[in-house]
C-alpha cells in the first residue's frame, strides 16, 4: 500500500511538473510572439526617418541646389544652413547672385533679410527660393516636429518592404499641409514622398538618395519633381553635415539686418 501511494504521488508530481513546464514555455512563446507582433509606432518610425536627414540637434549643412529644365541644368545655387532645436533654421545664400541674403525660421515665423535693408521681410515657408525648392525645403525642416503621422499600410517599394505614413501638418504655417511618405520598414530610410498644399492638390513628388556622410549612411540628395510644370526638376545636394552650435544672436531677425554673419 505504501509503495502504491508513493508511486501515485510520484506520478502526480511528474504530471504537475510537466504541466508547469508546458505553461512556462507557453508563456515565454506568447511573450515572444506579442513582442514580435507589437508594431513600431508611427511617431517612433518618423523620428528614425528624420535621423537620415538630421544627424544632430545643432547642425551646419552645406546645400547645393540644381534647377533642371527638360533634363538640362538651368541654374544652381549654394546655401549654408544652420539648425537648432525648436524648429529654428538660418539659411545663408552663398552664390554671387544672392550673396548676403538670409532666410530665418523661428517656429512658425519666416523672414527674408536682404543686404542693406533696415527691416526683415516676412515670408511663408512655401515661398520658393529657387526652382521648386521652397524656403521650408532648404531649411531642412523636421518631419517629426511639424507633422502628426498616421500609418496607413505596409507596401512594397522596389525591392524592400516599406511603410506608408500619412503626415498631417500640426500648424498651418508649414511648407506642406500633408505629406504621403514611404520609408523602409526596417531601417526607416526615406524612399519617396508626395507633397500636398492646403487645397489638397498634389504639388510635388520627392525622392531621396542615400550616400555616406562622415562614415554614416545619410540622405545626400532630395529630388523634387514639379507636378504642375512637368518639365522641371529641382535637386537638393546635401554636401556636408557637421555638428555646429550657432550663436544665439544669429536667430534674431533684427540682429541679422545690422550684422554680417561669418561662420
Amino acid at each position: 500500500m505504501f509503495d502504491l501511494t508513493m508511486k501515485s504521488l510520484a506520478a502526480d508530481f511528474a504530471n504537475a511538473r510537466g504541466l508547469m513546464t508546458r505553461h512556462w514555455f507557453g508563456g515565454i512563446l506568447l511573450a515572444l510572439l506579442c513582442g514580435t507582433a507589437q508594431a513600431e509606432s508611427p511617431e517612433a518610425l518618423l523620428k528614425r526617418a528624420d535621423a537620415w536627414r538630421l544627424s544632430a540637434d545643432n547642425m551646419k549643412v552645406e546645400t547645393r541646389i540644381e534647377v533642371m529644365k527638360n533634363g538640362a541644368l538651368e541654374k544652381e545655387r549654394d546655401y549654408l544652413v544652420f539648425l537648432r532645436p525648436g524648429r529654428e533654421s538660418l539659411v545663408l545664400m552663398q552664390s554671387p547672385a544672392e550673396k548676403g541674403q538670409k532666410v530665418l525660421m523661428k517656429a512658425d515665423d519666416f523672414w527674408m533679410i536682404l543686404p542693406g535693408s533696415q527691416r526683415p521681410i516676412r515670408i511663408t515657408p512655401t515661398q520658393k527660393l529657387i526652382g521648386d525648392a521652397a524656403a521650408g525645403d532648404v531649411a531642412t525642416l523636421s518631419w517629426s516636429e511639424d507633422y502628426a503621422p498616421a500609418q496607413t499600410e505596409a507596401e512594397k517599394c522596389e525591392s524592400v518592404a516599406c511603410t506608408h505614413l500619412t503626415l498631417k501638418a500640426k500648424q498651418a504655417s508649414v511648407t506642406y499641409a500633408r505629406i504621403e511618405l514611404w520609408v523602409d520598414t526596417k531601417t526607416a530610410q526615406p524612399i519617396r514622398a508626395d507633397l500636398f498644399v492646403v487645397s489638397e492638390k498634389l504639388a510635388k513628388r520627392a525622392s531621396f538618395e542615400v550616400g555616406t556622410v562622415s562614415g554614416k549612411p545619410q540622405v545626400t540628395r532630395m529630388i523634387i519633381d514639379d507636378e504642375i510644370l512637368t518639365n522641371r526638376r529641382t535637386v537638393l545636394h546635401y554636401r556636408s553635415r557637421i555638428a555646429y552650435e550657432a550663436p544665439e544672436a544669429w536667430f534674431n531677425p533684427m540682429y541679422l539686418t545690422r550684422n554680417t554673419v561669418a561662420p
